[in-house]
């Protein structure tokens, strides 16, 4: 059915606005896309800049746990449930650790979550030994790919004025992913990778890093982060560039396991994967640049 209402102005002009219009705009991607960002760009402020410490520890083992759960999923659909549970284990013993004890301490438990997958198979899966190199792979991949990069967020978080970087690196990579989607869907001609991102242009990626140097100037500015603004300005385009970089990859993957989106939890993003696939890339930059660089 269809319904139209007429809003009158100071003058003569009158806005109309019909119900099938309005409707179409609700369940387009872009509106979602905005409705989750509201949502959730509130809660990421309190949880980083003023929330205990233990939430945000919680928040990140929270955001690992969904983000491996979907890479595996989509990687590692045989993976047995007791090797997936097991790998779960071992991602709340890393996020303990490192929140807990020394950064070294992490590589151990990677070592014993490895160990303990390959002895899973030996005593208790011995009609799924011929996939366990392959099973284990992919789960260790998963804990190098998702969690490793994620538990650096605990360690800029340490770091003098920590949620500040953390905000700031955020403020890049959102800034990034959005100034390429808009500048590819205004001005994008030229395919950036069409046989891994059909979407994705030259034009939009440009626009991201644009958007991506500009966030951080901005910020560094009100926030007085650093005293160089040329070692922003290339920090910023470096993190960009690796957003980038992060998003493709994560499109490979799905294209490889014919999977559209690696979830359904973000309206408008697909998976909580979809959604940090660059992150995971620039966190290690970050951290780099603020254990040699910034004191």
């Amino acid at each position: 059915m269809f319904y139209q209402a007429s809003i009158r102005c100071s003058g003569d002009a009158v806005i109309s606005i019909d119900s099938e219009n309005l409707t179409r705009f609700l369940k387009t991607m872009h509106f979602k896309r905005w409705l989750t960002g509201i949502i959730a760009v509130p809660i990421l402020i309190y949880v980083i800049g003023f929330a205990p410490r233990w939430l945000f520890y919680g928040m990140v083992f929270a955001g690992a746990v969904i983000a491996l759960g979907e890479f595996l999923k989509m990687a590692a659909p045989k993976l047995p449930r007791p090797a997936k549970a097991l790998t779960f284990l071992f991602v709340f013993l890393f996020f303990v650790f490192l929140a807990y004890g020394p950064f070294f301490l992490i590589l151990a438990v990677l070592c014993l979550a490895v160990m303990a997958l390959f002895a899973l198979y030996l005593f208790g899966y011995a009609s799924l030994r011929t996939q366990a190199t392959e099973d284990v792979a992919k789960a260790a991949l998963g804990l190098l790919y998702i969690c490793l990069p994620l538990s650096l967020l605990l360690m800029i978080d340490k770091h003098p004025r920590g949620p500040l970087w953390v905000f700031f690196l955020l403020a890049v990579t959102f800034s990034s992913d959005t100034g390429a989607f808009y500048a590819g869907r205004s001005l994008g001609r030229h395919k950036l990778y069409p046989s891994i991102s059909p979407g994705k242009t030259w034009e939009g990626a440009v626009g991201g890093i644009l958007a991506s140097v500009l966030a951080a100037y901005a910020f560094s500015r009100f926030f007085a982060l650093y005293d160089s603004n040329w070692f922003i300005i290339i920090l910023a385009s470096v993190l960009s560039i690796l957003e980038q970089v992060g998003d493709l990859v994560e499109s490979m993957v799905k294209r490889l396991h014919g999977v559209k989106d690696s979830g359904k939890i973000l309206p408008g993003h697909g998976g909580l994967l979809d959604r940090i696939d660059g992150l995971l890339f620039s966190l290690p930059v970050l951290y780099v640049f603020l254990t040699w660089a910034v004191r």
